[in-house]
């Protein structure tokens, strides 16, 4: 086993050396030559070490917590049945590298934005998975939040008309529709007056970040749920606001076993909530060019509330408008 000198070990504010890479990849019997770099997330670098390991190094301190996250989720999550890839090893040493790192299994499959429009079963395996996940009961995890997905939007649209960024009347016709939806949602149990909203629904466990970038595809089938840097306990409805509308509508039917035309409506309500509350979040954000995932550009998501709805979604879809 090759390793770094005391002292000389580097912070991976950047890419990773190719002796840190080597130095990993040696402890886990690979060669150097064998190690290839993968595209991954913000969050952390990634290498294929051979044909079965899969190191993931956090790029900077800040996410380092995210991949200790994981740790304490991926072992609940496979116990429960989802399809995510084993943790192999968990190394906060920091005897190679000054970092924290993960090895975990290799799923051989492609993302979603690089592979074909996966098929109807795709989409229903991927209901079926998330519904196992949601299932799972609230225990305490190491690292893993509550989060509420950021509160009531509409103060956000009050704020936007306020700076110029929407008209009153626009302002006034999506206030309306918040309020729409919010009549979808119970009441809560322990303060009838509480405000009607998706955030005030039962906490379940949440991946975080249900993106194409993170759903393994393999022969047009479901292969694997990746990275968990984001889960978190929080309102269902949010699990679904980093796929696309139409990605939401094939995938609900198999999440709650019921056809689209027995839905109450509720959790599409919950899922077209945050699409047009983080949408207009974004509002005001700068251009965000040559990012992997198809939220990243700031008109993105409200821009894709406009094409599904253009479309003619499936029921119960048109009565959310």
């Amino acid at each position: 086993m090759t390793g770094l000198p005391a002292g000389d070990l580097p912070a991976i504010t950047s890419e990773p050396t190719a002796e840190v890479i080597a130095a990993i990849a040696d402890r886990y019997g690979v060669r150097a030559e064998a190690v290839r770099e993968v595209p991954d997330g913000v969050a952390n670098h990634a290498f294929a070490l051979g044909d079965d390991p899969f190191l993931r190094i956090p790029r900077r301190e800040e996410f380092e917590r995210d991949l200790q996250k994981e740790v304490a989720v991926i072992p609940v999550a496979r116990a429960a049945g989802v399809r995510t890839p084993a943790m192999v090893d968990f190394d906060a040493t920091r005897t190679l590298v000054d970092a924290p790192y993960m090895v975990i299994e290799q799923v051989h499959g492609t993302d979603l934005i690089e592979a074909d429009p996966p098929n109807d079963q795709f989409w229903q395996d991927l209901g079926s998975q998330v519904a196992l996940l949601h299932r799972i009961p609230h225990t305490p995890l190491d690292g893993v939040p509550t989060d509420d997905g950021g509160g009531d939007p509409r103060p956000t649209v009050d704020h936007l008309a306020t700076l110029g960024y929407l008209d009153p009347g626009t302002a006034d016709w999506l206030l309306g529709w918040f309020d729409r939806l919010a009549t979808r949602f119970p009441q809560g149990l322990q303060d009838p007056q509480a405000q009607q909203e998706p955030q005030a629904q039962p906490r379940v466990l949440l991946h975080g970040d249900l993106a194409p970038q993170n759903l393994l595809t393999r022969h047009h089938k479901l292969e694997a749920l990746i990275d968990w840097g984001d889960a978190a306990w929080g309102p269902p409805g949010m699990e679904f606001a980093k796929l696309r509308l139409e990605q939401v509508a094939a995938t609900l039917p198999a999440y709650t076993g019921q056809s689209p035309s027995k839905s109450d409506g509720q959790l599409e309500a919950a899922a077209l909530w945050f699409h047009l509350s983080w949408g207009l979040s974004g509002i005001p954000k700068p251009p965000r060019p040559n990012e992997r995932h198809w939220t990243a550009p700031p008109a993105s998501r409200l821009l894709g509330v406009l094409r599904f709805f253009a479309a003619g979604p499936p029921e119960p879809w048109p009565g959310l408008r």
